[in-house]
């Protein structure tokens, strides 16, 4: 806790946000312009707010407070939440999630948020889009198939599926070219670097540069395996439990299922990540810890280049370990 400082602890949602203040005053505002500005009339140059990182909601009061000269964090969801329940607290409301994360505020080192340009906030929203429509042609295949095998499907049904999943696929590839060219403006060489890495493809490249803001929103490779959700976790006490560990699964679920499907390729090709599972196998571990192990060589190869400039070397691996 910095002395002199004034935190706020906000709990926002789609229509009002609740804030806590250093008086122990509880405030609501609408999540609007109109509220902004009335919140922004009780800050100071000594205020700092605090916000749970919320999908979208949270961005334009953080973004209005950073043009006012407020300092903001913006914290993980996952860190508030073992903060309350470390507090034993069983009261759930926006009220007491609002005291809750301004009693974090001023037990934790915070990191101020920066804000978003406008092509991250373009690229968060056209990357969640897409997740959108892959799962609705995902639904439309499904569908296809189920009126396929009834053996007579009734040819409108099947004619306006095709021209629907025709329709969705062609907005997806309109969105990823300007994903792509986004991207590019502004990672150009941090996206060629990725892409360098046997095993990573441009999905999964430009997801991570989107997702991390850049590789800037983590100080260590842990840190970007746990918001993955990769990291293991391990139940041991005393001879009752001993289950067997497993990830956390508390992360980023696409980034997760993306970095999966790229360790098939990986555990072949990349010869770090090629050690790691050939390793673990000969050792008698199951084939997917093995590529779980491999996921989180990836992210540490890909933290390495984004932070050192190194250009990847297949051949020499020493530099990413």
């Amino acid at each position: 806790m910095n002395e002199g400082t004034n935190y706020f602890g906000i709990d926002i949602s789609k229509d009002v946000f609740d804030v806590a203040d250093f008086n122990g005053v509880h405030h609501q505002f609408s999540n609007s312009f109109k509220g902004f500005k009335k919140f922004v009339k009780l800050l100071d140059k000594n205020s700092h707010c605090v916000m749970e990182s919320t999908g979208y909601y949270h961005i334009q009061l953080a973004n209005i407070l950073l043009e006012h000269g407020i300092r903001v964090s913006v914290e993980n969801p996952l860190a508030v939440k073992r903060f309350v329940q470390m507090h034993l607290s069983r009261i759930k409301t926006d009220k007491s999630d609002a005291k809750m994360i301004y009693k974090y505020a001023t037990l934790n080192t915070l990191r101020l948020w920066k804000g978003h340009s406008k092509n991250q906030v373009a690229c968060i929203q056209i990357m969640s889009l897409i997740s959108h429509y892959t799962k609705q042609m995902t639904s439309l295949k499904n569908k296809l198939e189920g009126e396929e095998t009834l053996g007579n499907p009734v040819k409108i049904v099947v004619r306006s599926l095709k021209r629907n999943l025709k329709q969705v696929k062609k907005e997806v590839l309109a969105l990823e070219e300007t994903l792509l060219n986004l991207v590019k403006e502004d990672n150009q060489s941090l996206l060629t670097s990725i892409e360098s890495i046997v095993g990573i493809g441009r999905k999964t490249a430009i997801a991570l540069i989107v997702l991390t803001d850049g590789f800037t929103k983590f100080s260590h490779s842990k840190e970007l395996c746990s918001f993955a959700g990769i990291t293991p976790i391990i139940r041991q006490s005393g001879k009752s439990i001993h289950s067997r560990s497993r990830i956390s699964k508390m992360g980023n679920r696409k980034l997760r299922s993306m970095l999966f499907l790229c360790s098939f390729s990986a555990k072949k090709h990349n010869k770090s990540c090629k050690d790691i599972f050939d390793r673990m196998t000969a050792k008698g571990k199951p084939k997917k810890v093995a590529l779980i192990a491999v996921c989180n060589k990836l992210l540490k190869q890909s933290f390495a280049i984004a932070k050192s400039g190194v250009p990847y070397d297949n051949e020499y691996r020493s530099k990413l370990n």
